[in-house]
């Protein structure tokens, strides 16, 4: 009986010592995993800070010309009734929030006249331009990579992108130009033009001298022909506004910074007419009084070729003050854009858990 009970007292201890033990395990085990917990340091995750996306555009414009034949000196002066159509076709990556890159193609006219925006009333400056009677058109084929800034940013996908923003740009552009102008009936001394009512191609004449052999003391003197590839800074303000899950319109004012003053073929100073030798057409395109009737205030001379020129005086021969444009000044041409995009798809940077 004595070791029954004996042997009851130990399993009652046992039991009793068991949970004791196990409790200060689980303790020390719980303070490792505090102690863990406390210095961890996971990575973070970057799942929703990009949101990148690529999407297509066409853009319908309206450009307008401001340079030397425009209506006023002033380099906002511009004559809205020469505005002309164009189209772009481009191609958009958002990189983020605000920011996107877009690369463009635009095909434009430009086009200015001064016997229809110059005002012969005007004595100061507008009497000058009507009587110096020059006319072009330009066909513009632009290549540009624009960087645009979001006023406010998209933190969401494309699907739930901000419902309008106002954007800012800037970027680079060149293109291609060719400054064309109607050839007159006739030639300086009355007979018929074979290129009479066609565009020609104005660069190919020099009409201000480029390709002919000008004196040290010829106010021209080391012209050279202007390129027809230029280089522009595109640089404006827009608002895009969102249709729906996938398809944006904007609307955009821009401005284009060349640097050349020849997109109007007309910068620099007047030439004696004889520099053109046989080029009657030369001839007929670098001084165009002629066309409006007979010289108001004449004026005759030998020219280098030695033939005879009556002109209007301050116009069409050599001499410092008789201006053909102002070379100080640099051809800007502004486009205004309607421009729907369809965004083709979305890709994320998608978040690493460890």
């Amino acid at each position: 009986m004595r070791k029954i009970w004996l042997i009851v007292l130990s399993v009652v201890l046992g039991l009793a010592v068991i949970p004791e033990s196990y409790a200060q395990m689980n303790r020390k085990s719980i303070k490792k995993n505090n102690k863990r917990i406390a210095s961890y340091r996971g990575r973070k995750s970057s799942f929703g800070k990009e949101k990148r996306y690529n999407s297509l555009g066409f853009s319908v414009n309206a450009v307008n010309y401001y340079g030397d034949l425009a209506p006023r000196p002033q380099r906002v002066s511009t004559d809205i009734s020469f505005t002309r159509p164009g189209f772009g076709l481009s191609f958009i990556h958002r990189f983020g929030p605000r920011y996107s890159l877009r690369a463009e193609f635009m095909y434009a006219t430009l086009k200015g006249s001064d016997n229809s925006s110059a005002d012969p009333n005007d004595l100061e400056n507008g009497i000058f331009r009507y009587q110096r009677n020059m006319s072009f058109r330009n066909r513009i084929k632009e290549l540009s990579v624009i960087a645009m800034f979001d006023l406010f940013d998209n933190q969401s996908t494309y699907i739930s992108r901000v419902k309008w923003t106002p954007y800012a740009f800037l970027g680079v552009a060149a293109f291609h130009h060719n400054p064309q102008a109607q050839a007159p009936a006739t030639d300086l001394n009355g007979n018929a033009l074979p290129e009479a009512g066609q565009w020609v191609d104005l660069r190919p004449l020099g009409t201000e001298g480029q390709n002919a052999d000008l004196l040290d003391t010829d106010v021209n003197f080391g012209i050279e022909p202007y390129k027809s590839l230029q280089i522009a800074i595109p640089f404006g303000v827009g608002a895009r506004f969102r249709l729906n899950e996938v398809m944006d319109f904007s609307a955009e004012i821009g401005f284009r910074y060349t640097f050349t003053d020849y997109l109007d073929d007309v910068s620099q100073n007047y030439v004696d007419l004889g520099v053109f030798g046989s080029n009657e057409l030369a001839k007929a395109m670098s001084y165009r009084n002629n066309e409006l009737g007979p010289p108001t205030s004449p004026l005759t001379y030998v020219g280098r070729d030695g033939q005879t020129y009556t002109v209007q005086n301050g116009y069409g021969h050599e001499f410092r003050d008789n201006l053909r444009g102002s070379k100080a000044d640099r051809d800007i041409y502004m486009v205004t854009s309607l421009k729907l995009s369809y965004i083709l798809g979305a890709t994320f940077h998608k978040a690493k858990f460890r």
